[in-house]
C-alpha cells in the first residue's frame, strides 16, 4: 500500500483485515446478526471500545489535574447521557 489516508474513528472506506476471535464470540455475533451483518457488528463494537478508551483517557487527565469528580459532576454527566437535561442542577 502507498501513503495511508487518516480518517476519524467511524469514518473512511471499509478494508478487509484478518482478526482472531473466540469461537463463542463468533457464534454469538452470528446468532444476532447472521453472516451478512458480522462485519458491521464488529466494526461498531470496535468503535464503541475506542470511544470508551478515549473517555477513560480524558477522565484520567481531568482527575490528574483537578482531583476526582464530585458526586454532583457524576450525576450531571449521567443526566446528560440519559437526556435528562431538565433534571440537572448547576454544577460548578
Amino acid at each position: 500500500m502507498g501513503e495511508e489516508e487518516t480518517h476519524a474513528v467511524g469514518e473512511g472506506p471499509t478494508a478487509n483485515v484478518s482478526v482472531s476471535l473466540r469461537t463463542g464470540n463468533i457464534a454469538a455475533v452470528r446468532a444476532r446478526v447472521g453472516k451478512r451483518g458480522f462485519s458491521a457488528y464488529v466494526d461498531a463494537a470496535v468503535q464503541r471500545q475506542i470511544e470508551r478508551d478515549n473517555l477513560a483517557e480524558l477522565t484520567a487527565d481531568h482527575e490528574a489535574g483537578h482531583g476526582a469528580f464530585s458526586r454532583a459532576e457524576i450525576d450531571a454527566a449521567r443526566a446528560l447521557l440519559r437526556g435528562d437535561a431538565g433534571t440537572m442542577g448547576n454544577v460548578a
